[in-house]
Parts: structure tokens; C-alpha cells; sequence
């Protein structure tokens, strides 16, 4: 059993990096860090711990970046620094200007873990995590965007190429505006490799016929529900093939993936994703994804 390697969206999820919201999240800036109406610090944290009692449920072990006073209110959301492979982990470069200290968490985290580094991404260039969906071990498509720009994706591309790691970029729609949070991640979701959640009114084209092409069902997102959920309800978190965690409240959505032969976990964290602008994938970095 190897201890890292995550290049499979819905392998069994064994490993992964988090980091409790605390003293940062208390004392953020609504206004600086971009959190909406339904922020509530206090309240986040409590559905934070829902999160992890189903993840220790399942078995998943976690790796905990240490709390410290550092005022990064979204390093909660570890998905977007690191990228890791089975050879080792890219540390990525997040397009949220007030994000720039969690690389230096990451990297260090990834060292006493035993996970190889393989480059850090530097300036001018930009690639957050939720902007990454692995098609298979090869192929990593990645969302362009505006936290994620076309010199990260080079630079991404060139570490990777060693591996055999093909890395595609396709066009975002800028949606929501210049201070808002889309990623690839929020548009589409890997339920299993023959198997993804989409939402097709802002999903990139040439993306949609790739998807086609390698054989893979798409299930749409009701469009009230991505909607109400600011795109949270597709921002979903996969345990295994055909095993996702969802947000709570979105009954249309819920039904399409059990439809689809899914089992379902569905937990209230309204606050903590829609209120923090994060899905529920995007608080858990996979380290280890296998069978």
C-alpha cells in the first residue's frame, strides 16, 4: 500500500490533508476574503466537525496542517494547494492574492508526510486545486480562470510532463465577476470515472466533448438548486465510486445521484461552504486514493 498518489477523482479515499477553521476564521474580514451574506464564523466551525466525524467514520485518515496564528482565513479549503500524485506533490499557487502564505503550510506538511516534492508553482503563474480534474492517471484537465491563469497551467504542464501527465486547460466563463470563486471543480464533479455531475449552462464546451469522448454519464445539476447553492450543490466531495458527500437541502440534486445508483451522505454545512464561497471537496486534499 503506498502512503500517497491521488490521480483518480473517485477512487476510495484513504489519506488527505485538512486544517480546522479557527482563530483565522473568527477574526476574518468578511469583506476581505470574499464571504457572503450567510457567513458565520461560529457556526462554520461546528459544521466544519460534521464533516470530519463522517470522514473518521469512513476510515479516512487525516492529516491535520497545524492551527497557528497566521489570520489565513481559507486555509481551511486545503484542496487548492496541493496536487499529488504518485510520484510526489505539486504545490500550487492560488489565485486569491490573500492566500499566499498556505503554500509554505503545505509544503511543509507534504515533507513530514514523506511526499516527494516535485516543483512549486512561482509568479507570475496561478493554479488553485479546485481548478484540477484528473479524466485518468494521464490526462489532468484543468479550468482557466480567474484563479487560475495560462501561465500556472504551463508551468503545471511542464512539472508534470515527466510523469506522462498530459495537462489540458479549457476556458471559464467569467459568471459571477472578478471577486467571486469558480472553478472547473464547481461545474463538474467525478461521481466515478464512467460518471460525472454537471451543470451544462457554464460548462466549457470543448470540456463537455471530452467527457463525451472518454465514455463518461453525465448527470445535470438542477439549475434552482446551483443556483440557490451559489454552485455548492456540484461542489460535492467523492468517497469512492458512486459514494459522495453533498450538502444538505437540495433534495432535486440528492435524487438525480441516487437515481444514478449513489449512496449519499448529506450534511448541513450551508454556512461553511456557500457562506466561505467553498465546496465540500474543497476542504480535504487527497493524499491516497486507492482500491
Amino acid at each position: 500500500m503506498s502512503d500517497y498518489g491521488a490521480q483518480d477523482m473517485s477512487l476510495p479515499l484513504r489519506r488527505v490533508l485538512m486544517r480546522r477553521p479557527g482563530d483565522a476564521l473568527l477574526k476574518a474580514d468578511p469583506a476581505r476574503w470574499h464571504y457572503g451574506a450567510r457567513f458565520n464564523a461560529e457556526q462554520a466551525i461546528d459544521e466544519y466537525e460534521s464533516l470530519v466525524r463522517l470522514l473518521l467514520e469512513k476510515g479516512v485518515e487525516i492529516l491535520w496542517l497545524a492551527e497557528r496564528e497566521d489570520g489565513l482565513a481559507d486555509s481551511m479549503f486545503t484542496a487548492d494547494l496541493s496536487l499529488v500524485t504518485a510520484k510526489g506533490a505539486v504545490i500550487l499557487r492560488p489565485g486569491k492574492p490573500a492566500r499566499a502564505g498556505e503554500a509554505a503550510l503545505h509544503e511543509a506538511a507534504c515533507r513530514a508526510a514523506g511526499i516527494p516534492i516535485l516543483g512549486r508553482l512561482k509568479s507570475p503563474g496561478t493554479v488553485e486545486g479546485g481548478d484540477c480534474l484528473w479524466i485518468d492517471a494521464e490526462t489532468l484537465a484543468v479550468g482557466r480562470g480567474l484563479r487560475t491563469d495560462e501561465d500556472g497551467i504551463a508551468a503545471l504542464s511542464e512539472l508534470l510532463a515527466p510523469l506522462g501527465i498530459d495537462v489540458l486547460g479549457y476556458d471559464l466563463p467569467l459568471w459571477r465577476g472578478a471577486e467571486a470563486c469558480l472553478h472547473l471543480g464547481s461545474i463538474a464533479s467525478f461521481l466515478a470515472r464512467d460518471l460525472a455531475l454537471i451543470f451544462p449552462p457554464i460548462l466549457p464546451v470543448s470540456f463537455y466533448r471530452l467527457l463525451e469522448e472518454w465514455g463518461v454519464s453525465m448527470i445535470e445539476a438542477p439549475s434552482d438548486e446551483f443556483r440557490a447553492s451559489g454552485g455548492m450543490s456540484v461542489g460535492i466531495l467523492t468517497l469512492g465510486p458512486r459514494e459522495v458527500v453533498m450538502l444538505d437541502g437540495y433534495p432535486k440534486t440528492r435524487a438525480a445521484l441516487e437515481s444514478a445508483g449513489c449512496t449519499v451522505h448529506a450534511i448541513r454545512a450551508d454556512v461553511l461552504c456557500i457562506g466561505c464561497e467553498g465546496g465540500l471537496g474543497g476542504l480535504v486534499c487527497p493524499l491516497l486514493r486507492e482500491n
